[in-house]
This record gives structure tokens, sequence and C-alpha cells, in this order.
């Protein structure tokens, strides 16, 4: 069951992550992250007539309808584009969302980096860091794009808010698929994360059950005696002897000479010992 659970969050791990990959970078290289529409209110027939469509992404605005239809302009970020636009609150929002650009940019690149890891990481299941590494950047990359989407709502409902209220004119907007795609990317990431990190403490658990003990390393030969298993650790050796020289040993040679030899032994016959042997209960 262990190794079940293993094995779903590695393949549930991928499958975020490369979808959350993909949506945020299909998010940010499209340009409808925003839709716009405004025009005037005709009061003899209570009807619209638009003045200005387009929609816009984070490098680029392509206008639908107005002066300045079928006509696309990359977004300028230090010089402002040569485009006509009916009132000024539009132009605003479009210079106001640029300020949440940068974020999706580092969650593009967060995201790319935590999925060359945590692929390394399947690869290579021994190295059970590299999933929580994997983990901390699927949710940094997460963070990152939901601050940019944060700034960029925050951004345009600012200026609707101070869009002077006019009966003869309208404006309408709405967040397009591009928007949608990021919004979808933050929440994969974050599982991605989730999964990846607690993918690294299942790892982590595992390698901390089939290790062995450290008892084990130093195994006692037998139980007959406490000096068995004395050679394998050698803590417990027996200090070396320091070596004889050579008056200590000449001494010893005079000492054994001048001694007494002893008495030759008796003529008394050795005793006979039974030759019926009883087995021992010791182990030893």
């Amino acid at each position: 069951m262990s190794s079940f659970s293993t094995r779903a969050l590695t393949l549930l791990s991928s499958v975020f992550g490369a979808c959350g990959l993909l949506l945020v970078g299909v998010a940010v290289s499209t340009d409808y992250w925003l839709l716009m529409e405004e025009g005037i209110v005709l009061q003899q027939n209570q009807t619209t007539e638009v003045k200005m469509a387009l929609h816009s992404g984070l490098w680029r605005v392509c206008f639908v309808a107005g002066p300045e239809k079928g006509r696309c302009v990359a977004s300028e970020y230090f010089t402002e584009p040569e485009i006509e636009i009916t009132t000024e609150n539009t132009a605003n929002i479009l210079k106001m969302v640029r300020t949440a650009t940068p974020f999706p940019m580092v969650s593009l690149l967060f995201v790319f980096t935590a999925f060359v890891i945590s692929n390394i990481g399947h690869i290579r299941p021994q190295r059970t860091i590299l999933a929580f590494v994997s983990g901390i950047f699927f949710i940094l990359s997460g963070l990152s794009l939901v601050v940019g989407l944060v700034l960029y709502i925050s951004s345009i409902n600012d200026e609707v808010m101070n869009r002077p209220r006019e009966p003869e004119q309208f404006f309408h907007y709405h967040y397009g698929w591009s928007f949608a795609f990021a919004a979808s990317s933050f929440l994969l990431k974050e599982g991605a994360g989730v999964m990846s990190v607690y993918l690294f403490m299942k790892r982590y658990a595992e390698e901390e059950l089939y290790r062995p003990h450290p008892a084990l390393y130093r195994p006692r030969m037998s139980d007959c005696s406490d000096y068995s298993g004395q050679f394998l650790h050698p803590d417990s050796w027996p200090p070396p002897q320091r070596g004889r020289s050579a008056s200590e040993v000449s001494s010893d040679i005079s000492i054994q000479l001048n001694q007494t030899p002893p008495p030759p032994p008796s003529a008394v016959p050795p005793p006979r010992y039974h030759t019926h042997m009883r087995m021992s209960a010791s182990p030893c």
C-alpha cells in the first residue's frame, strides 16, 4: 500500500506540474487576458454603437473594432505606442496592467525549474531531497503568479472605479481565457508542490524504516563470554605492550640460572582416569 501511494504521488505530481507549466506558458504568450468594449448609447432607439473594442495580453494589444480595427500593437514599456484610443481611462488601464507583467514571468521560470528538478528526482528516487526542492519551487511559482493576478485585477478595478459615469456612454470589460489559464495554472502548481513535499516525506520515512539499527553494525559472535566480540570493538582492545630492553632480558636469564632446579619426579605412577566422558550442558 505504501509503494502504491508513492507511485501515485509521483505520477500525480508529474502530471500536475506538466499541466501547470503548459497553462502558464500559454497564458503568458497569448493576448486574451482582458477584453474591453466601449461606445455610445443612441437615445432614439436605445441601441448601442461600439466605438472601440480590443483584447490585450501581457505583450500585445489587438483592436477588433474602431479606427484601429485589425491592428495589433506591442505593449511598449518605455515609450507610448502610437495608437488612437477613445477615452483616457482605457489608455490608463493598458498602462497599469504592465505592473503585473514581471510576476507571471518569474512564475514561468520557477515552474520550469521545478519541473526539471522533479523529473530528475523521479528518475533517481534515492536523491530524496530533490522532491522537496521541486515542491518548494512549485509553491513559489504559484505564489508569484497569484501576486501578479491580484495586481492585474486591482489595477483594472481602480481605473474602472475612477471612470466618469455618463449615461450616453457605456463601457464593458471581462477577463479572457488567457487569464483563466493563468488562474488554473496557479491551482495546479500549488497541488504539485504539496504532493512533491508529501512525496519527500514518504520517501524519507521509507528510508528510515529500512535503515539497519546501529546495534547491528557490531554483532556478538556468541553469548558464552563477554569478550567473544571484543575484537569488533577497537575501543576495548588492550593497550600495546612496551618492548623489553636487552638489559631486562639478560637480568631475567641470570635470575633463572641462579634458581635451584626442581626435584626429580617421584616414581609414583600417575593416576588412572576413567575414559568415560560427560557432555556439558554449557553451549561453550
